[in-house]
């Protein structure tokens, strides 16, 4: 796992940095928790989308797919 304050490189266990000491753990909760919310990203994206396609079929500009 590469520091996100300095670069360096540490082990994947690693709860502060070898060279620059910093805190560099993340709790599985913020993990999951990421985890979570780009899963949620990804729903509304999809939908989005879908929307702009219905949108432009109304407005006549594309032929359905």
């Amino acid at each position: 796992m590469n520091c996100i304050y300095c670069g360096s490189e540490n082990t994947q266990d690693a709860l502060v940095c070898a060279t620059c000491s910093r805190d560099i753990a993340i709790p599985l909760t913020l993990i999951a928790e990421r985890d979570e919310l780009l899963r949620k990203r990804k729903l509304l994206l999809d939908e989005l989308r879908h929307a702009r396609n219905e949108i432009d079929l109304i407005r006549g500009h594309r032929k359905p797919r």
